[in-house]
């Protein structure tokens, strides 16, 4: 499996010959979206940053769209959305932000959108045996460093790699990373252009933080 991060909350995610694309962005975010191709697409809620569905497109057609709780499967790989909420008031807010639980090769993958709030028990349980989690840190309208840190205690993730902060270029009023790495202790969090990683080779012993460069 490999993962690509593109920036904000969007990744590629590619097992085999499948490719599959989270929270695809428009250019409002203040830079341009890559030219894509994909199977699938994920969309966690209908805000700018994260449904530009119209930006990626399909071998044959269009990509099979997931923009709802429940469970898919496409090509082998099988999809659980998730609903949270985009703010720590059940939606009053800001809405529903989906959740996605990605199962291939024997890693299951949990891409948790704009999530806005910690996790109650239940929720906690629905994202049991997440090996990589796909988090956001940025705060204002999601998690912030403090927050994400408490859910990833609670998941136990083998691999965490924040997303949706402030980056070069990005107009979105976000907090930077660096808060999430210090709250983590993780100043010395591995730095990647992409993450190539089998079931075999996901670490055993603590949670390993992975920075993403833009793709």
């Amino acid at each position: 499996m490999t993962i690509t991060w593109l920036g904000q909350s969007c990744f590629k995610i590619q097992s085999g010959d499948v490719t599959l694309i989270t929270d695809p962005y428009n250019s409002e975010v203040g830079f341009k979206l890559p030219r894509l191709t994909a199977d699938i697409v994920t969309v966690s809620h209908d805000h700018f940053d994260h449904n530009n569905v119209a930006g990626v497109s399909g071998e044959n057609g269009e990509p099979f769209l997931i923009s709802s709780p429940g469970e898919f499967e496409v090509k082998g790989i099988f999809v659980y959305g998730i609903q949270f909420w985009h703010d720590k008031s059940e939606g009053k807010e800001r809405g529903v932000s989906i959740a996605y639980r990605i199962e291939a090769e024997g890693i299951s993958v949990a891409h948790l959108g704009d999530l806005g709030h910690t996790l109650n028990e239940e929720q906690v349980a629905q994202l049991d045996g997440v090996d990589i989690l796909l988090t956001p840190v940025g705060g204002k309208w999601t998690l912030g460093a403090s927050e994400a840190s408490e859910v990833i205690n609670e998941i136990e993730p083998r691999i965490v790699i924040p997303m949706h902060y402030k980056i070069p270029g990005l107009k979105v009023d976000v907090e930077t990373v660096d808060k999430f790495l210090k709250e983590m202790g993780a100043s010395k969090a591995e730095k990647l252009p992409k993450l190539k990683i089998s079931k075999k080779d996901l670490p055993q012993e603590e949670t390993k933080v992975i920075l993403l460069e833009k793709g």
